[in-house]
């Protein structure tokens, strides 16, 4: 019984399906979910319910096949093209009906006299006190079974929910755990510690989480820890100034915030001020000795020497006491840097290798069948001749100048250096042209987009670089996801500059394999995946620089930059139409924000000491060998 009670491979079957049925992957399925959001009396939301009805009711939903349920419908229609937060609500919108169906069957099956076969209150309140008494203990295997079992004979509890999601998460188990703290919040609206739980397990999606934490701080502004996380999400955007503040006000609060001192020292590190950023990190550790977040950060604020063994001890002790897989994971790859800096390359890549498979276990499984399907859906709608017919873009500013090319190929230092220039600044990563992409999904692969949309497009992107950058002639957008679509940003804005980094391929992908990304990025997570992504982005990149007109992409070599740095500086400002200026050569001095991986980095001199890096790395490499060939 206990096996068939966690089976949720049916439930699991049916909840892609039903995706498959209402959504397809096609512009009119994407188009049609959309609206189902516009009043619950929306006829395509009707439908959905009924045909949800039919094909749940033999189902018999425990809290386990309900998730197993949600998350296969949830997800599968994020694959069919709905955006996320869509996805989110009509799911959230279906559960809640369901839930409600299985309440209403269950209370008309149940006789009014029947007060016997209601739970024991003795016995409901014992198997509560069992799973708290797990939960203290961190037996969040034992948690989780035990509140499962108390919601099953007394729901719509949103305490229970609460600890039900956080004992989930801790389990990495992260998609149940967001459907229970949504159930919670759904019965108690102003529960604020589920409203910041549910905040922190979205801050991968920066504009929801600060949503729930706004509406936390709302139902209690001294709420410990929502104003910290909302400084985080804040940073995270690159709204630094409201970060500080949200951090500061934090400190009012509780002087003693580690977290808040962790969010200041993490400022002060993406603004280059490194020896400020290692005091208030040491201040936050002085509050919290174990921190697993910063005695990782700790790490990035300098190159590590054999000097600092006492912080490798400290590291390895506390990965290794039972915390959270994203805090083993963050600290493994700081573990990974310190044995790189001190040339203890075995050590550093089992670690590299240790966090990675932490990683791997919550992040979606790459598909290289549709990245593949992607580019050559592009290819055909982006050729030479439909480029060259596409007339005028939405705009003819020549202000965007994207820097493209795979992650840790060196963008962010051709970044810092036009930066330098002073009529130039950096944006960072705007996702931008990601979500317009996801936006106009059907017209893009397609190679087809309409003049108002254009315009509308270039209207809005010319809006978020002022907002970035006040008043720069020139800004450099260096996402590096923007590569997928220069066919389309070409169509928007054809006097645009697109300068294109190219590094050594098993430098690039072994960079990325070393670096803490988001679990989004979940082709970086696997040496194999990571060839093969490489290899489609290459085919794509190729493409662009043979179908985009004559003039509009700068190709830079990584390793010929780092050689000769005055030369290709050179050719960077010229090719973007700038006079020459000395602070180019400069660039480590420039005062900016570098809100990336490489926040150190671009604050040295040039070094040529990640040239041929991969060397040390070879007979751990194998996938990506070939490569080369």
């Amino acid at each position: 019984m206990m096996l068939d009670w966690f089976n949720g491979r049916e439930a699991a079957e049916v909840g892609t399906s039903l995706a498959d049925e209402f959504a397809p992957r096609t512009a009119a399925g994407t188009a049609r979910i959309e609206k189902a959001l516009n009043g619950e009396r929306s006829n395509a939301l009707l439908e959905l319910l009924r045909r949800a009805d039919r094909d749940v009711r033999t189902l018999r939903l425990n809290f386990y096949k309900k998730a197993k349920f949600a998350n296969s419908f949830k997800w599968r229609l994020i694959e069919n093209g709905v955006k996320p937060q869509v996805a989110n609500e009509v799911t959230q919108c279906l559960i809640l009906h369901l839930s409600q169906r299985m309440t209403d069957a269950a209370s008309r099956h149940i006789p009014v006299a029947a007060s016997a076969n209601q739970p024991d209150s003795k016995k409901t309140d014992a198997l509560l006190t069992r799973a708290h008494k797990a939960f203290a203990e961190g037996d969040y295997v034992q948690a989780v079974a035990l509140y499962g079992e108390f919601d099953s004979l007394v729901p719509h509890r949103a305490d229970v929910l609460n600890n039900l999601g956080v004992a989930l998460c801790r389990l990495g188990r992260y998609q149940e755990g967001e459907q229970r703290y949504r159930e919670a919040i759904n019965i108690e609206p102003e529960f604020a510690e589920a409203l910041c739980n549910l905040a922190t397990l979205l801050q991968g999606d920066p504009q929801q989480a600060e949503e729930w934490l706004r509406r936390a701080l709302r139902v209690n502004p001294k709420y410990p820890g929502a104003r910290t996380r909302l400084g985080t999400t804040l940073a995270f955007t690159g709204r630094q100034h409201e970060a500080k503040a949200a951090f500061r006000k934090a400190l009012k609060i509780d002087p003693g915030d580690a977290d808040a001192l962790l969010g200041l020292g993490n400022i002060a590190r993406t603004e280059g001020r490194f020896e400020e950023a290692e005091s208030l990190i040491k201040r936050a550790l002085k509050m919290n000795p174990k921190m697993p977040t910063a005695w990782a950060a700790l790490n990035s604020v300098r190159k590590m020497t054999i000097a600092d063994s006492d912080w490798l001890k400290g590291a390895e002790e506390i990965a290794g006491s039972g915390i959270s897989l994203w805090e083993e994971a963050e600290l493994r790859f700081a573990i990974g840097k310190y044995c790189d800096d001190v040339e203890d390359f075995e050590r550093a890549f089992q670690n590299y290798r240790r966090a990675n498979e932490l990683l791997k276990t919550v992040a979606q499984k790459y598909d290289r069948q549709a990245h593949s399907r992607f580019a050559d859906d592009m290819i055909r709608g982006y050729t030479r001749e439909t480029l060259a017919a596409m007339g005028s873009g939405g705009s003819a500013s020549t202000k965007p100048i994207f820097v493209v090319g795979m992650p840790r190929s060196g963008t962010s230092l051709t970044e810092q250096i036009i930066a330098s220039h002073p009529a130039a600044k950096g944006a960072g990563e705007p996702e931008f042209w990601l979500n317009a992409a996801r936006a106009h999904q059907s017209e893009l692969r397609q190679g087809i987009l309409g003049e108002p949309a254009k315009k509308k497009l270039a209207e809005e992107y010319l809006r978020v670089l002022e907002r970035h950058c006040p008043g720069a002639t020139r800004v450099v957008d260096k996402t590096t996801i923007n590569s997928d679509y220069l066919g389309f940003i070409y169509s928007v804005f054809p006097n645009a500059r697109i300068i294109r980094m190219r590094r050594d391929p098993i430098d690039t992908c072994l960079s990325c394999y070393f670096q803490h990304f988001s679990t989004a990025m979940r082709f970086a997570m696997d040496l194999a995946d990571l060839a093969d992504y490489y290899k489609v982005h290459q085919r794509l990149m190729d493409h662009w620089c043979s179908a985009l007109p004559a003039g509009t992409i700068l190709e830079v070599p990584y390793e010929e930059l780092v050689a000769d740095q005055e030369a290709w500086t050179r050719k960077i400002i010229d090719f973007l139409g700038l006079e020459w200026d000395e602070r180019c050569l400069t660039f480590h001095e420039t005062k900016r924000t570098v809100n990336t991986a490489s926040a150190w980095q671009v604050r040295q001199k040039i070094y040529k000491q990640s040239v041929g890096r991969w060397r040390n790395y070879e007979k751990f490499i194998g996938p990506l060998k070939g490569l080369r060939d």
